[in-house]
């Protein structure tokens, strides 16, 4: 019985040593982020033309939800290489792709799909360099969940001063894939709690928020600016 009892407070040990050590991996990778994004910029821009088919069919799913014709430009935060603001360009807006790794910007700006795209380095979780309501419409892809809740605050907060109309959050829903949430751990975001509290934080920060399906495990978030 006494062995039995100290296999099990074995295997609770390893269980928190685990967990610990993801915990630890994920502090350093927050830290890490920036510079791991400028190191994966080229990798990342691989991904491109799949990117640009993925987003294409999203702004078809979305098309009876939302007219994005009836509006004349947007900003996209955190663009990385650019795919969404190409797919946006090419359905007549004109697009702003903002984003913190200038690598990616570089990458970005050489897409063929961008030629007419205006990008800009900057950081959402200070104050971006465009005058209120600038844009008729904001929106900012798989970032959000990236970022803890003091994070997203200032980001929503910040999409909404540059915003006249809507603002869109494209990020996961609440479905959970396990591959997903093993990596998103590592990396060392909120997405647990992201997928916990969006709906919260969507009525918390915006005005007539709902929710537009756009895949299997993707969601349009999207609100109007309180301010």
């Amino acid at each position: 019985m006494k062995a039995w009892r100290r296999y099990g407070r074995f295997k609770k040990g390893r269980k928190h040593t685990f967990l610990h050590n993801i915990q630890r991996t994920a502090q350093k990778g927050k830290k890490r982020r920036s510079h791991v994004f400028q190191s994966i910029a080229p990798i990342y821009g691989l991904f491109y033309s799949y990117q640009t088919k993925y987003y294409t069919k999203v702004l078809e799913k979305v098309k009876n939800e939302i007219n994005l014709s009836a509006y004349t430009n947007i900003i996209d935060i955190g663009c990385g290489t650019g795919a969404l603001c190409a797919v946006l360009n090419q359905k007549g807006l004109r697009v702003t792709g903002v984003d913190l790794v200038q690598k990616m910007l570089d990458i970005a700006g050489k897409k063929q799909g961008n030629t007419e795209v205006e990008f800009i380095q900057a950081n959402v979780l200070k104050k971006i360099p465009f005058e209120d309501k600038s844009f008729d419409l904001s929106i900012s892809s798989y970032v959000a969940h990236g970022l803890n809740a003091e994070e997203r605050r200032a980001m929503y907060e910040e999409m909404s001063r540059v915003t006249k109309y809507w603002v869109i959050i494209h990020d996961y829903n609440e479905k959970k894939r396990p591959l997903t949430s093993i990596l998103e751990s590592l990396e060392g975001g909120d997405y647990f709690n992201f997928m916990k509290k969006a709906r919260l934080e969507m009525k918390e920060y915006f005005l007539y928020p709902r929710e537009i399906d756009c895949g299997s495990w993707a969601v349009w978030y999207i609100g109007r600016p309180k301010a």
